[in-house]
C-alpha cells in the first residue's frame, strides 16, 4: 500500500478503504502491507493506560493472524471516517463469530497515524456489547 510521491501528511479515503478491505478479507499479507515495519498497535484492552501494545511487523502479524485464525467470520462495517493531517479517525461496528461459537459485537474507533503512506500507529478503542 506504500504510496509514491506523497508527503508524509497526506492520507486519503482510498487508503482507508484499502486497509478496511484487507481486514475484511482476513488477508494478513494485505493487512501487513499497510503497516510500517516499526509500527505500533495499541489494543483497546490491557493492563496499561494504552491497552496492550504490540510493536513491529512480527508482533502485529502475530496478533492479526491470531484473530483471523480464531474466527469463523469477522467484519468491520465502516460507520464514519475522518482525516486530519497524518491521522485518520475510523469508526466501525465490528462483528465476529469465534470458532467456539461466541459472538463479539463491538463499536470501535481506530486512530491511525501515517508516515510515508503507511500506518505507524494504530490506536483502538471500543465498546463491547455484553449479552447477559
Amino acid at each position: 500500500m506504500k504510496t509514491e510521491n506523497l508527503s508524509d501528511d497526506i492520507v486519503t479515503l482510498d487508503m482507508l478503504n484499502v486497509i478496511g478491505d484487507a481486514f475484511n478479507q482476513n488477508n494478513i499479507n494485505a493487512v501487513m502491507n499497510c503497516f510500517d515495519k516499526q509500527a505500533i498497535f495499541d489494543h483497546a484492552a490491557g493492563q496499561d493506560i494504552h491497552g496492550t501494545r504490540y510493536e513491529g511487523h512480527e508482533a502485529l502479524r502475530k496478533v492479526f493472524e491470531t484473530l483471523f485464525n480464531n474466527v469463523q467470520s469477522v467484519h468491520w462495517e465502516t460507520i464514519d471516517q475522518r482525516i486530519n493531517g497524518n491521522k485518520a479517525f475510523c469508526e466501525y461496528r465490528r462483528k465476529a463469530i469465534l470458532k467456539n461459537g461466541e459472538v463479539q459485537d463491538f463499536h470501535s474507533i481506530d486512530i491511525l497515524t501515517f508516515k510515508k503512506g503507511l500506518i505507524i500507529h494504530k490506536n483502538t478503542y471500543y465498546k463491547n456489547i455484553v449479552v447477559p
